[in-house]
């Protein structure tokens, strides 16, 4: 599970074990999440060592793969999922498990049927689940024991932070719930880099010895340098593993991007997988919206995200729940905003929309024409409670009182709030 905020490792009380659960459920959301096998790709051109892996998009190339005998007679199987908890998945088939341990051609070929072409729902998909459309093949080591390695952004160090655990291989929230002192930290100092004491001390802390000591060092520093080079937002690698030969691979990988840096990162970004994202969010980066999907039923527009933040919190207060988080900015035009209207009327999920504006360079009056707009393409179907202040706001009302558009204009931010939710029950 992805991570951000931050953790001391010198301080083992009960404050520092609530801060590093913190740290370890807060997610990024704006950020490029690629599938594990195309991470192992890019891993592979930083010379980091991964099990024998190759990828299949169909039962048959699932079989032929494992015939080629070049992974070995015991092999993994996953499901190609951009979600955790693949493993304790449910197909909408009803086949249990999104990652399997096969040992002949059949099996193989028998499992990938199951998994390719249908919905995988973990606990992180939610209900409707997420398309499996490709599958990784990936031989099966010996594992002497397993870790838990990451880096990711700390926001409370303002820099790179490297996270491991000697307890690999299971959900790294219980290990900083459970036994906070198993959780080990490097904060990187943004102006010096990543130190060689820094490695050595993090690979002893993991509890690598010997040979395979030097190795974890190796491979830690290689893939700060990736973090650094391609422009990560996350690196993390669970179980980061020993083998009983004394080898260390990355046994399974996820890897996140800055979606900012995809002008200088176009092979990374050839990676995205537009089917596995909320078809909203993909429908609104086109018009520039900032969008994340939620799941409540009352659909908010609102310009500014602390604005927009307020304006989730208080739908909550009332009992409702958002749909959506749409910040507008202050630049969006009547098109945008048009845009915005049609994301949320054609949301099953929304039955209400609350538009919370505070006009300074986004103009009330833009909002007001969009809004226009809107009802005449589409026909705004759901309940639309307004409360418009700032500029041109007196000239939004002209213009939305002269039109068509039914709706409910409010200036108290409380009673809108109020008002959306109960139009959503």
């Amino acid at each position: 599970m992805s991570a951000m905020g931050g953790f001391s490792r010198a301080v083992t009380t009960v404050g520092r074990s609530a801060r590093s659960a913190q740290l370890l459920r807060h997610t990024q959301t704006r950020k490029l999440n690629i599938h594990e096998y195309a991470s192992m790709q890019v891993m592979k051109e930083y010379g980091v060592p991964t099990p024998k892996n190759s990828v299949a998009t169909s039962a048959e190339e699932a079989q032929k793969v494992y015939d080629a005998g070049e992974l070995g007679e015991d092999v993994v199987i996953k499901a190609q999922v951009l979600a955790g908890g693949r493993g304790r998945g449910t197909f909408k088939n009803g086949f249990e498990g999104g990652v399997q341990m096969v040992s002949k051609s059949e099996e193989a070929k028998d499992i990938a049927s199951k998994m390719l072409g249908q919905l995988l729902v973990t606990k992180q998909t939610g209900e409707e689940g997420k398309p499996c459309e490709r599958v990784l093949l990936m031989e099966r080591l010996k594992l002497k024991r397993e870790t838990y390695f990451s880096i990711l952004l700390d926001r409370s160090h303002v820099g790179v932070t490297l996270v491991g655990s000697p307890a690999g291989g299971m959900s790294i929230e219980d290990v900083a719930a459970e036994t906070p002192e198993k959780i080990f930290t490097e904060k990187v100092d943004i102006m010096s880099g990543l130190q060689e004491e820094q490695v050595d001390r993090l690979a002893k802390n993991l509890g690598y010895e010997g040979e395979a000591h030097g190795k974890a060092k190796k491979v830690i520093q290689s893939l700060y340098n990736l973090f650094i080079d391609c422009d990560c937002t996350l690196v993390e690698i669970n179980p980061l593993a020993e083998t009983e030969s004394g080898d260390v691979f990355c046994c399974d990988a996820k890897l996140n991007f800055d979606d900012n840096a995809e002008f200088r990162q176009e092979k990374i970004f050839a990676f995205r997988d537009r089917n596995q994202e909320d078809k909203r969010e993909v429908e609104a980066s086109k018009y520039d919206l900032n969008y994340i999907g939620l799941d409540g039923t009352v659909g908010c527009m609102v310009n500014g995200a602390g604005l927009a933040m307020s304006t989730l919190d208080i739908v909550t207060l009332h009992g409702g729940s958002a749909s959506n988080f749409l910040d507008l900015g202050g630049g969006a035009t009547k098109d945008a905003v048009q845009k915005a209207f049609e994301l949320l009327n054609d949301d099953d999920k929304v039955k209400s929309i609350l538009v919370n504006i505070f006009g300074g360079i986004m103009r009330c009056d833009i909002i007001a024409e969009g809004m226009v707009a809107a009802a005449k393409e589409i026909g705004l179907e759901k309940p639309l409670v307004v409360r418009l202040k700032g500029t041109n706001v007196e000239k939004a009302r002209e213009i939305l009182g002269s039109s068509d558009v039914k709706l409910t204009m409010l200036d108290d931010l409380d009673e809108a709030a109020a008002t959306a939710v109960k139009l959503a029950a």
